[in-house]
Parts: C-alpha cells; structure tokens; sequence
C-alpha cells in the first residue's frame, strides 16, 4: 500500500504545487492543513505515513507541530520541506525529522528523501540522515 502523505504549509500555492509534483510522482496526498493546529487534527484524522512540514507559519512552527504530531503519533514520520535551508534550521528540526528538503531543491530532492524514509519504516531507531 502506497504512503499516505499530509502537506502542511501556510502557502496555498505552496500546498496546492506540492500536492500536485507528489501526485505526478505516484505519492497519494490524503489531506493538506494550513496551520499546525489544522495539522495536529488532520494527524489524528487522517493517520498519514509522512507529513511534510513548513519550518515558519504562524502561530504553532513547524518544529513545535512536529514535536505535537510525534507526541500524538510517534509512527509518523516527519519531513521538513521548506525555504530554510540554513544550518540553524536544519539543526534546529534534527531532533522531530527523519528528513530535511530545501523548496528550492525540492524537484531533486524531494522524491529520493521520501523513498528513503519509506525505507526507514523498519529501522524506527535509526537516526535520520539529512
């Protein structure tokens, strides 16, 4: 069965352009949320495989959603997916993800990462490369 995939990011384009390039790829998206509270919800909801987190929206941060979604969920893996790309940013996520992707090499980067976490599922104690 394929992964279940949730996009969450402030950016209606954003969303709406990565839900399209996953569905190109043959990753089913099964929901989007705008905001971290939306995705704490969604997570309980829609119990996806993978949930792609923007580092900066408002209200709740990416990092503080992910903490909450391992927290409520601690099968769901977490992919941050954002315009950060800093190693403050990166260093920052270490501790919630189990993979880090730039937007802007999202096009190169983004299918490979998502593989490789799928192929993470059966090593839950290994930590994250990015």
């Amino acid at each position: 069965m394929p992964a279940r995939i949730l996009i969450v990011d402030d950016n209606y384009v954003a969303r709406n352009s990565i839900r399209s390039f996953l569905n190109w790829h043959d990753f089913p998206v099964c929901g989007e949320a705008a905001d971290g509270k939306d995705a704490i919800q969604k997570v309980r909801e829609l119990k996806p495989d993978i949930v792609l987190v923007d580092v900066n929206m408002p209200g709740m941060n990416g990092i503080k959603t992910a903490a909450e979604i391992i927290r409520i969920s601690g099968r769901t893996k977490i992919v941050f997916l954002t315009i950060h790309n800093t190693p403050g940013a990166r260093n920052a996520t270490r501790t919630w993800a189990h993979g880090f992707v730039a937007k802007s090499a999202a096009g190169s980067e983004l299918i490979p990462t998502l593989n490789r976490v799928l192929g993470d599922d059966r090593q839950t104690d290994r930590a994250p490369m990015f």
